[in-house]
């Protein structure tokens, strides 16, 4: 389940209470035509609000169905995604629908990992193979010219949908799109994600991607197979001459939130290598010699809910943490560690995929480092009261900042 923002802490105005009715409307709908007039409903007050900029009484709403009413909460929570990065738009006469797509790809390094702005000739580039192995025949594009952290997207539903607008008129009236100003700064991190945000613009009705042009059964799944190891052949040189000294992995590219949270998913195992390998390296010494203390973390313990592992790293039998890992869960996730957290166990098909925590277990070994401690207790989400860095589990269990030996060259500022 994606979670608000915030904490419940006003009274719900007039709009807000609006839409947690709907919303409670919408999930006991008893028809699929049900459902789409209250989906209409709804995305006609939330078009208001995003065009006003107004994302307090979205926010209040989610907030106010997130603890008790679960499904409600989803059921908003996927219209105001779909409406904020999704629109049918009119333009000279004409109607088109528009999407709003990341482009997500992991990058990891020892040094640092780059964004801002991108060089004419490589937009060039990236837009033809987009064409090419990506796109439907018909759609246009508008493409920020501009490679983003995920702390440097839009941080708002309302600004998403403004984004969204901005770019399908940019495409259609064949515009320049202007680089993104201002840009906030990025954290230094080994592994992290970068994002490049397009909107795609197609006359209504018309397909938006290469594999819905498709014919038969199974034929769209291996297009969208051949489509993406073309792109990825294809456009990995490119990010790589874009972000010198790492290692680059390219993500399919698809809605926005829907790539976000992909790209969410798939840094965490990079992350965990990343951090294997530049212990590793920079303190000359084998994988094997690290220690890894895995705690659990939940923003209310009391709930019992795992929210995020933190993987704290030691050298030998020193309890000193030099390094740490965030491993967040998201979605389902939750729901399958609480039940290993209280059970102990689990059943454990073929067929079943690993929980999480046994990723972490797999990836740490595959890395080479055996030495691992698991701690039982349930960890409040505590973080440094000076630079707000996540605080870490040692060996004993207690909660420390990383600290890398003072002599330690080139040190990053901290892990993702």
């Amino acid at each position: 389940m994606r979670r608000p923002s915030k904490s419940p802490s006003r009274k719900l105005s007039s709009d807000s209470q609006r839409l947690v009715e709907l919303a409670q409307a919408l999930v006991q709908a008893s028809s699929r035509l049900e459902e789409r007039a209250w989906e209409r409903t709804i995305e006609t007050v939330l078009i208001k609000h995003f065009k006003a900029h107004h994302q307090e009484p979205i926010d209040s709403a989610l907030e106010q169905l997130f603890p008790e009413q679960p499904d409600a909460y989803d059921a908003l929570m996927d219209v105001v995604e779909a409406c904020s990065e999704s629109s049918t738009i009119e333009y000279a006469g004409h109607h088109y629908d528009c999407l709003l797509i990341a482009i997500p790809f992991l990058a990891w390094t020892r040094f640092s990992i780059g964004s801002g702005p991108i060089p004419a000739d490589v937009m060039m580039t990236l837009n033809a193979h987009l064409h090419g192995h990506i796109l439907a025949p018909e759609v246009r594009v508008g493409m920020v010219p501009t490679l983003y952290a995920i702390d440097q997207l839009p941080r708002s539903h309302a600004d998403t949908y403004t984004l969204l607008q901005q770019l399908a008129h940019a495409a259609l009236s064949d515009s320049p799109v202007p680089r993104t100003a201002n840009q906030a700064p990025t954290a230094p991190f080994l592994a992290d994600t970068r994002y490049l945000l397009a909107a795609l613009v197609v006359p209504t009705g018309m397909p938006l991607f290469h594999w819905q042009l498709t014919r038969g059964h199974n034929g769209h799944l291996a297009d969208k197979a051949q489509a993406f190891e073309q792109w990825s052949k294809q456009v990995t040189p490119q990010l790589t001459r874009l972000l010198p000294g790492c290692a680059v992995e390219l993500l399919l590219p698809a809605a926005y939130f829907a790539a976000c949270r992909e790209a969410d998913l798939q840094i965490r195992p990079a992350s965990l290598r990343a951090a294997s390998y530049y212990l590793s390296h920079t303190l000359g010494i084998e994988s094997k010699d690290l220690h890894a203390s895995i705690g659990r973390f939940s923003e209310q313990p009391e709930s019992g809910r795992v929210d995020e592992y933190r993987i704290g790293f030691s050298v030998g039998q020193t309890d000193d943490v030099i390094y740490g890992v965030v491993w967040p869960l998201y979605g389902p996730e939750d729901a399958a560690e609480e039940v290993i957290s209280q059970t102990g166990s689990r059943n454990t098909g073929a067929t079943e995929p690993e929980t999480p925590l046994e990723q972490i277990l797999s990836l740490l070994r595959e890395c080479g480092i055996s030495d691992i401690q698991r701690h039982a207790e349930l960890y409040a989400m505590e973080f440094c009261d000076d630079c707000g860095t996540p605080l870490y589990p040692d060996r004993e269990g207690d909660l420390v900042h990383p600290e890398m030996p003072e002599d330690t060259p080139n040190e990053p500022a901290h892990f993702h």
